[in-house]
């Protein structure tokens, strides 16, 4: 059943054979789920109803061969209006279109248009032209095919550009990128030789230090090796040495004579000859004193 006003339309009452008249039902959307169920019925009278719009959907009615829109409200087509194949009658009178879809170039088993009375873009209404009998109709449909061809063909060959354009920019990215890529691999090349020969300084470096520290001690003992006559002290003079003997001796005596004379081994014969030099010498250096002071006197006058 079709909704059209609040009142219920038995599609099969409106089936004559193979053409089906819903014209002046009322419609205000296409009962495509029941057209769908009725194969048989390719043509189709939608005439002089309140359509505005077609459903995406009407377009797999793809058995139509005849199809009367006239007198409806109709601002565009579906964009897949090219699925209709088989159209070859199609009544467009007195609607609201501006323009049709670029599918339309599909219709390619279309024979018959009518456009009149519609708003229709100057280009698309000067090609379209009259459709005041069966030829100038015919000549419609051949003249609408063609330009919406050339529309199509020139769609397409705009899309083919811009799909070149995006394959060209593809392939500038493509090969920016791979310029990219091996700069950055030269990059990484060169930082790792830098990296390695650095490497290399370092541990050349740290081998030359380890050599001169193993080397260093044998320019130390050098010295000692090939030199060891070579006294280090200063020669000492003969004088200085005998000076220090007789000071050596004279402590000596004085050593002996101090325990000679104050100890008990006074009494020992080594000690008592001891004394009795030192008694001849101090008696000696009196009697010199003596005649020192004789000879004084004598010398002043």
């Amino acid at each position: 059943m079709a909704k059209s006003g609040g009142k219920g339309v038995n599609l099969k009452d409106k089936l004559e054979g193979n053409e089906l008249d819903l014209s002046l039902c009322d419609l205000t959307e296409v009962p495509t789920k029941e057209l769908a169920g009725l194969p048989k019925a390719t043509i189709l009278d939608l005439s002089c109803n309140n359509l505005t719009t077609l459903p995406s959907d009407f377009c797999s009615l793809t058995h139509l061969v005849k199809l009367d829109l006239s007198e409806n409200q109709l601002h565009q087509l579906p964009s897949n209006f090219g699925r209709l194949v088989n159209l070859q009658h199609l009544d467009l009178l007195n609607n609201r279109l501006v323009t049709l879809p670029v599918s339309f170039a599909q219709l390619k088993n279309l024979k018959w248009l009518d456009l009149k009375d519609n708003p229709l873009d100057p280009t698309l209404a000067k090609v379209a032209g009259d459709c005041l009998d069966e030829k100038q109709c015919k000549q419609a449909a051949l003249r609408v095919l063609q330009h919406m061809r050339a529309i199509q063909s020139e769609l397409d060959r705009e899309r083919q550009r811009k799909l070149q354009a995006e394959r060209e920019l593809e392939k500038k990215r493509e090969a920016e990128r791979r310029i990219r890529e091996a700069q950055e691999r030269e990059l990484r090349k060169r930082e790792k030789a830098e990296e390695k020969e650095r490497r290399r300084r370092e541990y050349d470096a740290l081998r030359a230090a380890k050599q001169e520290r193993t080397t260093e001690p044998r320019k130390d003992t050098e010295p000692s090796v090939s030199h060891p006559s070579r006294p280090n002290q200063p020669k000492r003079s003969w004088s200085g040495v005998l000076l220090k003997m007789l000071l050596l001796l004279l402590l000596g005596a004085l050593s002996t004579l101090a325990v000679c004379r104050v100890t008990e081994l006074q009494h020992q014969p080594i000690c008592l000859s001891v004394n009795t030099f030192y008694d001849d010498m101090l008696t000696l250096l009196q009697s010199r004193e003596i005649l020192q002071n004789i000879l004084q006197p004598n010398s002043q006058q």
